[in-house]
């Protein structure tokens, strides 16, 4: 059953230095199951019970909660290999504290809690490499908590906006890049509105700054960009 998203599997970071026939022994002793959605889909609703850590397998996800004003906040942009979940995994807390939405078509492996606690018994040193790799990623997810912290510092939209095209110039290695998130979804992100997101940027271009077309970006003056972070 598993053979089929071994290759995918084996490039996800929560498998990372594991032998692909040592992972088809894990999954077959994990007895994970695999969640097939269709575009805008609920993977899993903000409450419900969940003793699992999911791994995308195929296709995008958001993570989003409601305030208390009904709005919709985005939390979270998952990619083929990102995991949501996990932080639940070492705690008695059950309830998920967000809603996992598909946005596009994907599948979801859910490896459940109790398989991953559990005292293995024919895939030891697997799952001793599994669970570093884990204990990686929740720390990982926990500096981009605190990275949406730091936007929230941030006083201004420009700095705001300035500040993240600066984190994906560092992350894709080029001033030139396309945005993994759609500006609803950026400006959720930023914790700021649209449409004042969007005429920052628009400043920003007219300035000489930056240019875009939809989510791709180019760095035109990066020594004024960084000023503007700064700002």
């Amino acid at each position: 059953m598993f053979k089929k998203y071994l290759e995918t599997i084996k490039s996800t970071q929560l498998f990372l230095g594991i032998p692909g026939e040592e992972i088809l022994v894990m999954l077959e002793n994990m007895r994970p199951k695999i969640g097939k959605y269709a575009k805008n889909d609920i993977i899993k609703s903000i409450g419900a019970s969940f003793k699992s850590i999911g791994l995308v397998l195929e296709g995008e996800v958001n993570v989003v909660k409601e305030n208390a004003a009904g709005a919709t906040i985005h939390m979270a942009f998952l990619q083929k290999g990102d995991i949501f979940g996990e932080m639940l995994i070492f705690t008695n807390e059950e309830d998920y504290p967000a809603t996992i939405l598909a946005k596009t078509d994907c599948e979801i492996l859910f490896i459940p809690k109790e398989s991953i606690l559990s005292d293995c018994q024919n895939y030891c040193n697997a799952h001793r490499v599994f669970i570093n790799n884990l204990l990686a990623m929740i720390s990982q997810r926990a500096m981009l908590l605190n990275k949406k912290l730091e936007y929230m510092s941030i006083k201004s939209i420009k700095a705001k906006v300035a500040t993240y095209l600066l984190e994906e110039y560092k992350k894709h290695k080029t001033k030139s890049f396309t945005l993994p998130l759609k500006r609803g979804e950026l400006a959720q992100f930023l914790n700021v509105s649209r449409p004042s997101m969007s005429r920052e940027m628009a400043k920003m271009r007219d300035e000489g700054v930056i240019d875009f077309h939809l989510n791709a970006f180019k760095i035109l003056d990066f020594e004024k960009l960084v000023e503007i972070a700064n700002s």
